[in-house]
């Protein structure tokens, strides 16, 4: 059976799955880092299985090109194809051609796996609907990411792969300030932030509570101060800007920075 050759070329983010330098050759388009990498068949494949086996999972990608035309995941290679494969695009309009997802990130929710415990709690500080639970089994993230509409991050990149995900990022860092600043420009999040609105121990929303409503749960030192008070409306933990405000600001501001 005569073995067939494309080429298939990753921009931008996507180049992170290569970073042993080991596959592909390394170049640039237009001033963007671009990887080609050869990739040989038999029996044609789908270009997302073609995608995926070289270890690039498919909620990665946001549209590609087959010898310049927009195509599904199902279209079939060819030998001789030439395949432009590009990352999620978030806050630009990609226009009429095909997305392969089934809309823009316009609900700014989250689930995160086991390992990610740190970054979910920086989200939930931000303001940013976000599950977790050390207890969540693969398929429990799968079930949560497909059924609530979440976006599944994750440091699995054979999680990604699965094929009922439709939303979902690597977390490319192992630095959790990183990882929350990695994610905040991937999906240009700075304008939604609502810091200090959710719980960062539960996820619930933050509501105003009244000082005399709560006098016998505060400090009498910390009473004797100040008078703003919130309460999760879901765990009922009691919230206010203790000393310990000041770190959480740091992190926050650490977060947002301009990393220029």
């Amino acid at each position: 059976m005569a073995v067939h050759e494309v080429t298939i070329r990753f921009y931008a983010e996507l180049l992170d799955f290569f970073l042993s330098g080991g596959q592909g050759q390394r170049g640039s388009d237009l001033g963007r880092e671009v990887r080609d990498v050869p990739f040989r068949f038999q029996v044609p494949p789908t270009v997302k299985d073609a995608i995926e086996s070289l270890g690039v999972p498919h909620v990665e990608v946001d549209l590609i090109l087959v010898n310049g035309v927009s195509v599904d995941f199902a279209h079939r290679l060819a030998d001789g194809d030439r395949i432009s494969v590009y990352p999620v695009f978030e806050s630009l309009d990609i226009g009429p051609v095909i997305r392969l997802r089934p809309a823009p990130l316009r609900r700014t929710a989250f689930v995160a796996d086991v390992h990610l415990r740190r970054l979910a709690r920086y989200l939930r500080l931000l303001g940013f609907d976000t599950l977790h639970s050390n207890a969540y089994a693969d398929s429990e993230l799968v079930e949560i990411s497909v059924e609530q509409g979440r976006t599944l991050l994750t440091r699995d990149r054979q999680l990604l792969k699965h094929g009922r995900i439709t939303r979902g990022l690597w977390i490319r860092s192992t630095d959790p300030i990183e990882q929350a600043r990695e994610l905040i420009r991937r999906f240009d999040l700075a304008g939604s932030v609502r810091a200090f609105t959710r719980c960062p121990a539960c996820n619930g929303l933050l509501q105003e509570v009244d000082k005399d409503d709560v006098a016998d749960e505060i400090p009498p030192k910390t009473a004797r101060w100040l008078d703003a008070y919130t309460r999760c409306t879901e765990c009922g933990k009691l919230y206010w800007r203790g000393t310990h405000v000041k770190r959480l600001e740091d992190i926050v501001e650490r977060i947002l920075a301009d990393p220029t």
